[in-house]
């Protein structure tokens, strides 16, 4: 596995691959790496892809500096676990070479506006800021290529998506399906900072997702069997809401096909997310 850190470095390794005819794969992380990031390094073997892969912590996309400061940091383990991959090179810049003013904000910053404005967006102002910002940086210096991204963050893909469509970029962004531990939990560089109690509670969220996977009903059902699942385990939803998948619009009772229901809720301290499909059934079918 090769190991760069130097931007310009990294510009032509991925060119190099291109010129030898080699689709480059990309997955961006931010380190901790887990089984989740794994299946999205193996989708691009499977894809053809000689993958890159980004250790980076984003500073831009924390919305406080006790976040950041907790979030885990495990550089020997990473640099094991994506040789054990299959990573073909793994790519870890320095905060220097990614933001050369920071903390001093940067003169450009790229916002998607409309589908970064709720569930999110409405608790870490700025979060998705950061995200699109440092995504389009990847994608610049990297060049064509293929991205890979779990649909655990359901709406950062989203984000992305409309970032790509938007600035015409010469990506393909692909989704991979959620990861879970057995008992139901999404996988998480997170997860770690749970208690053995509060790992236990955290899976009330799968269940509530699996309750309302089961039977196709109106979104207001939906929103309510979600609120009532996790309120009969002790927790507190930040939000629970039912949303058209494309738009990530929130559905109404008017709308029928499949719509995703999205969940947020803290845990030991620790925000945790989760999504999954639903079917909807229009009022009055």
């Amino acid at each position: 596995m090769d190991q760069l850190s130097d931007i310009d470095q990294w510009r032509r390794y991925a060119h190099e691959q291109r010129a030898r005819g080699r689709r480059v794969g990309l997955v961006p992380t931010m380190g901790a790496l887990h089984e989740g990031h794994g299946s999205l390094v193996r989708a691009a073997h499977e894809h053809g892809d000689v993958v890159l892969a980004t250790i980076f912590v984003n500073p831009r996309q924390f919305h406080n500096d006790r976040d950041l400061a907790s979030y885990p940091r495990t550089p020997d383990a990473d640099f094991a676990a994506a040789e054990r991959f299959g990573v073909d090179c793994l790519i870890a810049p320095s905060l220097v070479a990614m933001w050369p003013n920071y903390p001093e904000p940067t003169a450009t910053t790229v916002s998607v506006r409309g589908i970064s404005d709720h569930l999110e967006g409405v608790g870490r102002p700025g979060h998705f800021d950061g995200v699109a910002s440092v995504v389009a940086k990847l994608f610049a210096i990297t060049g064509p290529c293929r991205a890979y991204f779990g649909e655990k963050d359901f709406q950062q893909l989203g984000v992305i998506r409309a970032m790509v469509r938007d600035l015409a970029l010469d990506v393909e962004v692909v989704g991979c399906p959620i990861i879970r531990d057995p008992d139901g939990l999404a996988l998480s560089s997170r997860n770690v900072q749970l208690t053995e109690s509060g790992r236990a509670r955290a899976t009330a969220l799968s269940r509530a997702l699996a309750l309302v996977a089961a039977q196709p009903a109106r979104a207001s059902e939906h929103r309510a069997r979600l609120l009532e699942s996790l309120h009969s385990s002790s927790l507190e939803p930040i939000y629970a809401e039912v949303v058209d998948p494309l738009t990530l619009v929130p559905s109404s009772d008017t709308n029928s096909g499949v719509a995703r229901a999205l969940l947020a809720c803290t845990v030991d301290g620790v925000r945790l997310i989760d999504n999954g499909p639903v079917q909807l059934v229009a009022q009055g079918e």
